[in-house]
């Protein structure tokens, strides 16, 4: 045991960029209700940390080991679910040319990328709030959006880590002891 990261850990943390990236689809792209990609991102840490664990077979192992299991797992999945958030904004961001449905007003006139996304913010009346915070123009809308979806990215990043490190420290109080849990020495089914 050289390794500083469990093998089983390693690939938990490929387990967690794929539930990553299915989270990212389903609510960023199919069903596009960011606030509950916001909410599973803890759940997401807590449950790749527990999986970290288990799957290295640490069932009554020091809680350091433990600790670094859960933690790089998280690490890894931070990593694939913050960047996919900010590649699927910067996809929409750029692509954006200005097309609403003629119930909402039609077209917007506007060069395709930050100058449409600004003016669909004007449009829908937030001029007044952008104005508040320095935004003019296209180019200080770019420099704002990014800066807002840079701290989003790196909120969200945190969290699956912290989630990821409270899913190890839960792993460690279920299976305390050289037997593991009640459930993996089999006397519950026993029961």
């Amino acid at each position: 045991m050289t390794r500083v990261v469990d093998r089983g850990a390693i690939v938990a943390g490929w387990v967690g960029a794929g539930m990553a990236l299915t989270i990212a689809i389903s609510f960023l792209l199919v069903i596009p209700i960011e606030p509950v990609f916001w909410y599973l991102a803890l759940p997401a840490g807590l449950l790749i940390g527990y999986y970290a664990d288990r799957r290295a077979g640490r069932a009554g192992s020091g809680l350091g080991r433990i600790l670094v299991n859960g933690v790089w797992a998280g690490l890894v999945t931070a990593v694939v679910y913050a960047g996919l958030l900010l590649a699927i904004k910067g996809l929409f961001f750029v692509a954006d040319d200005g097309y609403r449905d003629a119930s909402a007003g039609g077209r917007l006139s506007c060069t395709p990328g930050a100058d449409c996304v600004y003016e669909r913010y004007v449009a829908a009346g937030r001029e007044a709030e952008l104005r508040s915070v320095g935004v003019t123009d296209a180019a200080s809308f770019a420099g704002f959006y990014w800066d807002q979806q840079l701290t989003t990215a790196g909120l969200l990043a945190a969290l699956v880590v912290v989630g990821g490190a409270a899913g190890a420290l839960i792993f460690a109080a279920a299976n305390r002891g050289p037997g593991g849990s009640a459930v993996e020495t089999g006397t519950i089914a026993a029961r």
